[in-house]
């Protein structure tokens, strides 16, 4: 995938530095090999690569189960709600904030939606309303976020902690701590469908993935996000309105989770208030390792759906050769660090995204 600058138009702060003559030699002497294979190709393709081996692994230690169609859709299907929790997460990360409510407002959204008076305005105008309050939930939980963190100036981490708690706990209020069942069969059907033989929950990944994408690298939001995560003063400067801008960053965050919860209702056919728990540790460790900085400034949705489906298939590998879930967890650690090691040693932000 190409890379989206911060270049020019919207007022978004451009570099002053003239493109070398052809045939200049690198000032960095770094040949193009190197130059290639330190930017953005070369970070996907190590992700390529690390996905190669784990595809390996599982092929020679379960080489009756592994490679088959199913298990395939199995490791899709698996990396589709995370995944999209994912997507809205690296732009909030891009632009050097971070949101630890996701999970939670998953657990809230998925309950409001199938709560009994819901289910009976459902039953008597159409399921839709059920997705589209989750959405709404979602939407909301984030706006509030972004404009406490964007115009009341609380630490992102401090906001979206105090979210995490507060959502979770009124998903336990209005649930009364029980699993609330979706007595709508057509919700059901549809978020168990299958188009040409993938899950829709497949397809809804999918979809957030590349309007993710397309967001981040083809639209001007995409070019300022950047840019604030690079340099927030810099891009305030440029006449970037920062403030109303992270706001819709962390509403889209929260609209992702919204979408989640949605799939969770699908997955589960029950909204509880333990859905989505510890989802935000999971897309953050995706987050990072596909290779978007924690600092902001630089971030990959090519990356994030890399990392994603690096540990959807890990798990698998575990599952298929019935090894301990612990072990699993340790590996997953070894890797998250070896993601910011790497991080610290090789990348600087650069104001670009892929």
């Amino acid at each position: 995938m190409s890379e989206s600058t911060t270049t020019g138009t919207a007022g978004v702060p451009t570099s002053s530095e003239a493109p070398p003559p052809a045939g200049a030699p690198d000032k960095s002497g770094k040949s193009a090999v190197q130059r290639i294979l330190s930017g953005s190709v070369g970070r996907n393709l190590g992700l390529v690569a690390a996905l190669l081996v784990l595809i390996v692994v599982g092929a020679v230690t379960a080489p009756d189960t592994f490679l088959t169609v199913s298990n395939t859709l199995t490791i899709l299907r698996q990396a589709s709600i995370i995944g999209v929790v994912s997507i809205g997460m690296t732009l909030v990360i891009i632009s050097g904030g971070i949101d630890l409510s996701v999970g939670s407002v998953i657990g809230l959204a998925s309950v409001v939606a199938t709560i009994a008076a819901v289910q009976d305005l459902a039953d008597q105008i159409h399921w839709v309303l059920m997705i589209v309050l989750a959405l709404l939930v979602g939407l909301g939980a984030g706006l509030i976020n972004g404009v406490i963190i964007a115009y009341g100036k609380v630490v992102a981490f401090m906001a979206t902690l105090a979210m995490l708690v507060a959502a979770r706990g009124l998903a336990e209020i209005l649930a009364e701590r029980r699993t609330l069942q979706v007595g709508d069969r057509g919700l059901i059907e549809f978020l168990n469908a299958d188009l040409i033989g993938v899950d829709i929950l497949i397809w809804i990944f999918a979809i957030v993935a590349t309007l993710g994408w397309v967001i981040l690298n083809r639209t001007t939001f995409g070019r300022r996000t950047v840019a604030i995560g690079g340099n927030r003063e810099a891009a305030r400067l440029a006449g970037i309105n920062v403030k109303r801008h992270t706001m819709w960053l962390y509403a889209i965050a929260g609209l992702c989770a919204g979408i989640a919860a949605v799939m969770y209702l699908g997955r589960t056919t029950a909204g509880t208030s333990t859905h989505g728990t510890l989802l935000e540790l999971d897309a953050i460790a995706a987050v990072v390792v596909g290779g978007t900085l924690l600092v902001g400034g630089r971030g990959t949705i090519t990356g994030t759906v890399f990392g994603v489906l690096i540990f959807a298939t890990l798990t698998n590998v575990f599952v298929q050769n019935n090894l301990n879930s612990s072990a699993q967890a340790v590996v997953k650690g070894v890797i998250i660090v070896v993601a910011v090691l790497l991080q610290q040693r090789f990348a600087k932000p650069t104001g670009r995204a892929t």
